[in-house]
């Protein structure tokens, strides 16, 4: 079929996907129903594309370019945004190039698009068009608005590199004084990924997550002072599309505090109230949010350990919060909850607090009705990269040490075997023998904190053991 000449309609087609040299982009066939009177399809239908694996891509926006000549060109333009690509009327030589940073960065991938076939083009690919014939309708749908703060990338349709053979000579059609100004392959800037944001930077496991993904230009670290999830303008504090993962490494943890009244609200107010809107900002960006959970969810009556689906059950007050938060981060599409127990990091913690008495010849009283597994922040961090790196299901997922779990007395005793001390001089006592002299409040503990692993076993990663996590933490601490 020669240019300009009037082309048919694939009738029939069954709705079928088909992949591109170009990662991510995905021509697909739709199915055209056609009469006498001419034809229907379903140009985009959420439910039946997700299915056939369509990323969930949340449009915000159609546009529609009518072009009226055979040969329109229009530019190789690259948003920081996802395209659903398809025509209306008319037929189309589509060209695209991949200008994303990465092994495929200048990958080209042509076709001829009629309204029998549409395309997904992701973020960060430059597409291009030239129209075949007269009335040509072409229309995309996008996932962003325009914003002139955003980043985008161009290159020239001319490009030597990318060679593509376009149906009509450039030199014979109507190109744009800023197209034909954009630049060559070797001049073009890649685009970036979506970046990360850590919240909570400055905590205990916002610095192990430091640790991890350290001083990568697309990863953002935001400590309280810098991110307060209680601000009333978090909503505006970023430009949030740029983002695509958000760790929540952030909680109020004042277990205790939580039972007073000003505790209590600071406490709603960061694990339930920020998360929720934390929650919102990924929703409406389609942003990965990692949330860190805790064994304080359950109540600790069970005789098993825990697994994910188990119904909450709080004793206090900040047990509840972080409840409230759990259910709120599970209501968005792309989410990990990471539930951990008995955190062990750079900072105050039981076990600095164990071998600094030990030092010190102090012969201590420890709790020996509770019990669970540490989680050591290094695991945590490399447990969510490990899921987020892998594209494990989303979900929740447990993440504490592995091994056999232990009283706080039998952690205590440990430390001072391990540390050189006789670990008879810890002795154990009942939670409420514990806590009967205290003068302020009280949360009530889980007697039960010992988490299920199996899910995250079964997602690649494996914890370490908390024997020898805890003796090689110490001897790092001599």
């Amino acid at each position: 079929m020669s240019v300009g000449e009037a082309g048919s309609i694939g009738f029939g087609k069954p709705l079928t996907p088909s992949n591109t040299p170009i990662p991510g982009m995905v021509v697909w066939d739709l199915p055209v129903h056609g009469d006498s009177r001419g034809w229907f399809k379903e140009n985009w239908q959420r439910e039946k594309m997700v299915g056939l694996g369509l990323p969930d891509f949340a449009p915000v926006q159609n546009n529609i370019s009518f072009n009226d000549a055979v040969g329109t060109t229009r530019g190789i333009h690259a948003e920081p945004w996802d395209k659903w690509v398809s025509v209306a009327t008319g037929r189309i030589f589509g060209a695209w190039v991949d200008l994303r940073s990465g092994p495929t960065f200048g990958a080209v991938f042509t076709a001829e698009i009629d309204p029998s076939r549409a395309i997904f083009v992701p973020r960060g690919v430059g597409n291009a068009y030239q129209t075949l014939e007269p009335d040509t309708a072409y229309t995309y749908l996008v996932n962003d608005h325009w914003s002139a703060d955003a980043s985008y990338t161009f290159l020239n349709l001319a490009d030597e590199t990318a060679a593509i053979a376009w149906p009509i000579p450039l030199s014979e059609v109507e190109i744009s004084d800023k197209d034909r100004a954009h630049p060559r392959l070797a001049d073009v800037t890649p685009m970036g990924p979506r970046k990360t944001l850590v919240i909570g930077a400055g905590g205990q496991l916002g610095r192990a997550l430091r640790a991890v993904y350290g001083d990568q230009s697309d990863v953002d670290y935001a400590t309280r002072a810098e991110l307060d999830l209680t601000d009333p303008g978090l909503p505006t504090a970023r430009r949030w599309r740029d983002y695509g993962l958000i760790i929540n490494a952030a909680a109020d943890t004042a277990v205790d505090g939580a039972e007073t009244a000003e505790g209590r609200a600071r406490a709603w107010s960061a694990n339930a109230a920020g998360v929720a809107t934390l929650a919102r900002i990924a929703s409406e960006n389609a942003i990965t949010l990692v949330h860190v959970s805790s064994d304080y969810v359950f109540d600790g009556t069970a005789e098993r350990p825990y697994v994910e689906t188990d119904l909450f059950s709080p004793l206090g007050v900040y047990g509840q919060t972080k409840a409230a938060g759990d259910a709120i981060v599970s209501t968005v599409a792309r989410h990990y909850i990471v539930r951990t127990s008995w955190v062990i990091g750079d900072g105050r913690n039981f076990v600095r607090t164990m071998a600094g008495l030990a030092e010190r010849g102090v012969d201590p009283t420890v709790v020996a009705d509770q019990v669970g597994r540490l989680s050591f922040t290094d695991d945590i961090a490399r447990g969510i990269r490990h899921l987020v790196d892998s594209r494990a299901p989303f979900g929740t997922y447990n993440l504490t040490c592995n091994g056999e779990p232990a009283s706080w007395a039998d952690l205590a005793r440990s430390v001072y075997e391990l540390t050189g001390h006789d670990p008879a001089r810890v002795s154990g006592t009942t939670t409420d023998e514990y806590f009967a002299s205290a003068t302020g409040p009280v949360a009530p503990r889980p007697r039960n904190s010992v988490l299920d692993l199996g899910k995250i076993l079964g997602a690649g990663f494996a914890p370490g053991d908390m024997r020898a996590k805890l003796a090689a933490y110490l001897a790092a601490e001599a």
